[in-house]
């Protein structure tokens, strides 16, 4: 027997795609359209009345009583003033919200009467729409409560009230806390069921994922037996039992009782991920294992595809939040499993390392937060990593200090600084500024890792310079005492909390970053900076160069004007000489650099050093690195190599935050010879949606919705003087800045432009 479903679902998804974007992207422009708010928040998180039971969404109404059912989950809202926000739904452009007015109450009857026993903030005249702190009457603990706003905008309308949106306290309130989701499930029908021989049956779910397995089982005598394989990759048709690395297989044993019966698959943790360090999974959930393949032998009944289903879980996840397609299918093919790993992985409701270990990592977390955001409205599991790690800091040198760049990503996708104020001094310590020499270098090899030193970042162990992972990764890296990578990391930190000092108001503290930010800068391009090569080198000692040194001080603003081009041309060079971690800094680069055609060729490269080989060896979920000859323990689920879904968004398409909170964006798509490409890109404020089609050189024309309430700064190609530039079909002014056409300041709604060389 065979059942195959695949070709039929992938034309159900292709079919309903294209139909969304259709709709999408021929929205009208209605000048007298409805002013709405949706997707109401409470600390960022949307959809608080959700119950779940046992990891499954219920249609049990959110009620006090929950806290006190076992195998009920449901949000808590832990802060005393808790954030509340929303999204402006209009189609009128150029739309800003002047105006809202917020009602809270401790009944929806009253609610619905406009009664707000709570709160009513009255009419209140701000453009503010997210991160919004309650004012009312205390809250109380494990209590539900009720809200809704309406609000006016630019063009002289008042919306309706909101849809009431409610929430429920914890058991305790504090000033602050990270309030998150419980972790979802969802059951997953196989795509394939083969009859591979008598009483052996091979399952392919399509993808892999976090789970178990269900399954209905029919015996008839006491003495059956029948074997169950689990794992990632196959052999013929058959789960291979001896995958390599860290690939997961497991095999389980199960006696049937007599008749029909179903039967969970309880798998077996592993002392490695379920140790110490690791985070556990919770025990509505239970323990789970990735694996896309299902084996089971010695079955004589007829299996069928009912009888059999994985029980995936993952942190809650709207597939519909975005989308890309474009012109070039490998482009497709990368995004497709960049987005999916993103879900697939987050099944522990925190960013970690993948299955080896489960521990978060900052390395893998400042690129795990950037492809979440690109692909899902969702800041809370970015935020809760972060502050985890503050607390629980793993041992690469740069990876403490990143934790200073995940913070500020964290402000500029939220506009949120409450987290910025409650580790502001565990910010400052992880900039490592205790380490430095009277230059101005830090160095973990110099004595002055203390005690002292280690405590104020909340490490216990000692501190190690990786400059990438695994070790043959770095491009022959010399280590030296002042090591380039390092202090590179550094200077970002130094402008970061310059920064966040300016904006908590410790106006002294930022100019003691921002000059140690200057002298820095002055004496690594002193020191490190080889003019007769023209590049940089690995640190103060050594005369080689590797690809690291220079693509660092690149990434991170260190780089003089007029030395940004022979430091291209040798990044150019070297060819992918990073990690798949590496690769997040290097694209980022590329693009910053404007040389987006090199850009487009690294993303699909079908080489043994890509994303694509990725998919070629069978994974679904991006690797830990680009083969299992680069890195022989590595694993098949590993965020960090998802990087694409945001370089993609980020770089590619260039969809930005230039204000924090997306108060305004940067709009900069660099196609290079990429002919068309669409995507939808959720951001706090809304969804972008931006197509285009690319003739290189000749024409370009780009279709783009901007959110209401906020605005952006599009850049188009500059071909020359005589090129010809139109808004919906109009001339319009713009400003140049090398190959790009700029125009400033774009509002809300949907855009036409127009280059034509």
């Amino acid at each position: 027997m065979q059942f195959n479903s695949y070709n039929m679902v992938c034309c159900i998804k292709k079919t309903f795609l294209i139909a969304i974007i259709s709709h999408v992207m021929c929205l009208p422009v209605i000048s007298q359209a409805k002013l709405t708010p949706v997707n109401l928040s409470v600390n960022r998180l949307y959809n608080t009345e959700q119950t779940f039971l046992n990891g499954y969404p219920t249609t049990t109404p959110l009620n006090e009583s929950l806290s006190h059912k076992e195998n009920f989950q449901f949000v808590e809202i832990s802060t005393h003033k808790p954030q509340l926000g929303w999204i402006i739904n209009a189609t009128t452009n150029n739309t800003l919200q002047t105006s809202y007015r917020i009602l809270l109450a401790s009944d929806f009857i009253k609610l619905q009467n406009d009664d707000a026993d709570l709160w009513d903030s009255g009419k209140v005249d701000s453009n503010q729409s997210i991160n919004i702190q309650y004012e009312g009457k205390p809250l109380e603990a494990s209590k539900i409560y009720y809200w809704k706003v309406k609000v006016w905008d630019n063009h002289g309308n008042e919306s309706d009230f909101s849809e009431v949106s409610q929430f429920k306290t914890s058991d305790e309130l504090t000033n602050y806390f990270t309030d998150r989701y419980p972790l979802q499930k969802q059951d997953d029908s196989p795509l394939l069921i083969n009859q591979t021989d008598k009483g052996n049956y091979f399952v392919d779910f399509g993808k892999a994922s976090f789970g178990r397995v269900r399954i209905k089982l029919y015996a008839e005598s006491i003495n059956d037996s029948i074997i169950i394989h689990l794992g990632e990759a196959k052999q013929g048709e058959k789960v291979n039992r001896s995958p390599g690395g860290t690939i997961r297989y497991a095999k389980y044993l199960i006696y049937p009782k007599v008749g029909w019966n179903t039967y969970i698959i309880t798998i077996k943790p592993d002392k490695r991920n379920t140790g110490s360090q690791a985070i556990l999974m919770p025990k509505y959930i239970g323990e789970v294992t990735p694996f896309r393949y299902c084996e089971i032998e010695n079955y004589s009944h007829n299996l069928k595809e009912t009888d059999i289903t994985r029980e995936t879980v993952f942190y809650p996840f709207n597939e519909l939040e975005s989308y890309f397609h474009s012109s070039d299918t490998v482009l497709n093919q990368v995004w497709d499993i960049s987005k999916y790993t993103i879900k697939a992985t987050s099944f522990l409701g925190v960013y970690m390392d993948g299955d080896r270990e489960r521990i978060p990592y900052e390395g893998d977390a400042l690129i795990n937060q950037l492809s979440h955001y690109s692909v899902a409205r969702d800041f809370s599991m970015a935020r809760y990593s972060h502050e985890y790690l503050v607390h629980h800091p793993t041992w690469p040198t740069e990876w403490i200090l990143q934790s200073v760049l995940i913070a500020w990503e964290d402000y500029m996708h939220t506009g949120d600084s409450k987290s910025l104020e409650n580790f502001y001094t565990d910010l400052k310590a992880k900039t490592l500024s205790q380490l430095s020499d009277d230059d101005g270098f830090i160095s973990t090899r110099t004595g002055k890792v203390t005690p002292e030193v280690l405590k104020s970042i909340h490490f216990n162990g000692g501190l190690n310079d990786l400059v990438d992972w695994p070790y043959g990764e770095r491009d022959g890296f010399v280590f030296t005492e002042i090591n380039t990578v390092v202090n590179a990391y550094h200077y970002r930190t130094l402008t970061i909390m310059s920064d966040v000092a300016k904006l908590l108001g410790k106006n002294e503290e930022s100019f003691y970053y921002k000059n140690k930010a200057i002298k820095l800068k002055k004496v690594f391009n002193k020191r490190l900076f080889d003019k007769k090569l023209g590049y940089y080198i690995d640190g103060v000692g050594t005369n080689h160069s590797s690809r690291h040194a220079n693509m660092f001080p690149l990434a991170f603003g260190l780089v003089p004007e007029k030395k940004i081009e022979s430091v291209m041309k040798f990044i150019r060079s070297r060819g992918m000489v990073c990690s798949v971690y590496g690769s997040q800094f290097l694209l980022d680069v590329i693009f910053n650099m404007g040389d987006a055609q090199y850009g487009l060729d690294l993303l699909t490269s079908t080489s043994e050093r890509s994303w694509y080989n990725m998919i070629r060896a069978g994974s679904t979920m991006t690797m830990e690195a680009w083969d299992i000859k680069y890195k022989h323990n590595q694993d098949w689920n590993h965020a960090w190599g998802a990087a694409p879904a945001n370089l993609i968004s980020r770089k590619l398409m260039g969809i930005e935050p230039l204000e924090a909170g997306f108060e305004k964006m940067r709009i900069k798509p660099q196609p290079g010879s990429l002919k068309s490409a669409e995507i939808k890109h959720p951001t706090i404020k809304g969804d972008v949606y931006m197509k285009f089609h690319n003739t290189p050189d000749k024409s370009f024309n780009l279709e783009l919705v901007i959110p209401a309430n906020t605005k952006a700064d599009v850049y188009l190609p500059y071909y020359s003087k005589k090129q010809k530039v139109t808004l919906n079909d109009e001339s319009i002014k713009f400003r140049r800045e090398g190959k790009f056409s700029i125009i400033e300041n774009m509002g809300s709604g949907k855009w036409t432009f127009h280059v034509e060389k």
